[in-house]
């Protein structure tokens, strides 16, 4: 799997021959399209997302691969602005049932998501987003803007919202020095891999 911010810029890239396999130095051709999902977005009511990824296949190693549109997270049914604010909304020191009740969806469904955020992938995310700074302002380490909180709620210092401020403040300055028009949600979801959640652990 591949995570692109942009599924129009990741397909003139692939048109053009220009996208690197992750597997090996070949590079990436279309080889089709994967399922047409459909997920809820931010809102209530039917503010929903439909999208077909594309796939791709190396005319090296022959590895296929399916490029994830960063609006989406892996293997869930929300996009990644809806995971993304019940994240942020935890490290502000929300519960899951406020978070539910301000997201509108099901207490079990926002507690799922918080259970795969443990200590061990929320350090994994500030890596990340420790990494991606560096690349782009390494300023941001010193003095990181504020996270999305909830009202009422004072922020935490903790990993999750250490890492969620870093993660957004390098959107924000890729947004501002490439000129990119992608959501901030989309760019965060990129630098985290598609990954704001764990995968579930192996049977």
């Amino acid at each position: 799997m591949i995570v692109v911010p942009c599924q129009e810029r990741a397909e003139q890239i692939l048109q053009a021959g220009s996208m690197s396999c992750p597997r090996c130095a070949g590079r990436m051709r279309p080889f089709g399209h994967g399922r047409t999902r459909t997920v809820r977005g931010r809102g209530r009511g039917t503010a929903t997302l439909r999208v077909t990824p594309r796939r791709a296949r190396c005319g090296d190693c022959g590895g296929t691969q399916i490029l994830l549109p960063a609006t989406l997270t892996v293997r869930r049914a929300d996009s990644t602005e809806v995971i993304g604010a019940a994240l942020a909304a935890k490290a502000g020191g929300a519960g899951f049932r406020a978070i539910a009740a301000a997201l509108a969806r099901p207490v079990s469904t926002v507690r799922s998501w918080l259970r795969r955020v443990p200590d061990g992938h929320a350090r994994w995310l500030y890596e990340r987003a420790v990494d991606r700074v560096l690349q782009i302002d390494r300023e941001l380490l010193v003095g990181p803007g504020p996270y999305p909180t909830v009202p009422g709620h004072r922020q935490y210092p903790t990993v999750l919202g250490q890492a969620l401020n870093l993660l957004a403040g390098a959107a924000l300055r890729y947004r501002e020095r490439l000129g990119l028009p992608d959501t901030p949600w989309a760019l965060i979801g990129f630098l985290a891999q598609g990954r704001l959640l764990a995968r579930p652990s192996p049977r």
